[in-house]
């Protein structure tokens, strides 16, 4: 089962990685973002914390090529990002948004179409459905489907699609704990088979069990980024990763 995920990766997933450098977004007298870099290697999972306001959507909008950055640019293995980025990023949102007269397993087919997925691609798009326990729903029309079932809709198609750089917004926020559950074994899969994940959320314990790294965020700007045990240890003694977090951020 799980080489349907392995399988969906290509080896574009092996390269240099993603990295944003220097980006800015202002929204009228808002500075949303300033000045922002950091990367995302294949094979890795980095949480993009803040708290509200931070910046964190913003800059998955961006990456993910929905907002036109003022400054500081993106890419994937050393080459800017431009028109054809989908090809190497997808983004699934907070508010997932489906294409409501297709049903659930038309999501998959539009995308194998788009995506030109080779011969085979039924058996791993069952499987995902399987998994995220959206088999019985595979007739039912996008327009009918709770927030739960939209997100794993999308879950479902993105990993289907195979791009390389995998964004989410808050992922587990409106799941039940069998589908959580499952996308932590899918994501984990994903990092594995050299996919680089770049997740935000404000679950501080989800960033701690999924995320070999993090980065935080307070008013559009970076104040750290590093692996959990080196937020926990920066004081010079152990502490939590929601007392590392208060620290950076209030």
């Amino acid at each position: 089962m799980r080489e349907a995920v392995h399988g969906a990766l290509t080896q574009e997933a092996r390269g240099v990685g993603l990295e944003v450098r220097g980006l800015a977004k202002r929204f009228g007298a808002l500075q949303a973002v300033q000045g922002l870099s950091f990367s995302v290697q294949p094979g890795e999972t980095v949480g993009l914390l803040g708290p509200n306001g931070a910046g964190k959507t913003t800059t998955l909008l961006c990456v993910a090529g929905l907002v036109r950055p003022d400054s500081g640019d993106v890419r994937w293995n050393g080459a800017v990002l431009g028109p054809e980025r989908g090809r190497q990023v997808t983004l699934i949102s907070e508010t997932p948004e489906v294409y409501p007269m297709l049903t659930v397993w038309e999501h998959l087919v539009f995308v194998a179409r788009a995506c030109r997925l080779p011969v085979g691609w039924q058996d791993r798009g069952e499987e995902l459905l399987e998994r995220l326990a959206l088999a019985d729903q595979r007739d039912a029309l996008g327009e009918s489907l709770s927030k739960g079932m939209r997100q794993k809709t999308l879950i479902a198609a993105s990993v289907l699609a195979g791009t390389p750089a995998l964004l989410l917004d808050e992922p587990m926020i409106g799941l039940d704990p069998r589908g959580q559950r499952e996308l932590r074994g899918m994501l984990d899969e994903l990092r594995r088979a050299g996919g680089a994940l770049l997740i935000s959320t404000h679950l501080l314990e989800s960033a701690e069990a999924i995320c070999d790294r993090v980065v935080i965020l307070k008013s559009g700007r970076l104040v750290a980024q590093g692996n959990i045990a080196e937020l926990r240890q920066r004081r010079g003694a152990e502490q939590s990763l929601e007392d590392a977090f208060l620290d950076l951020t209030q």
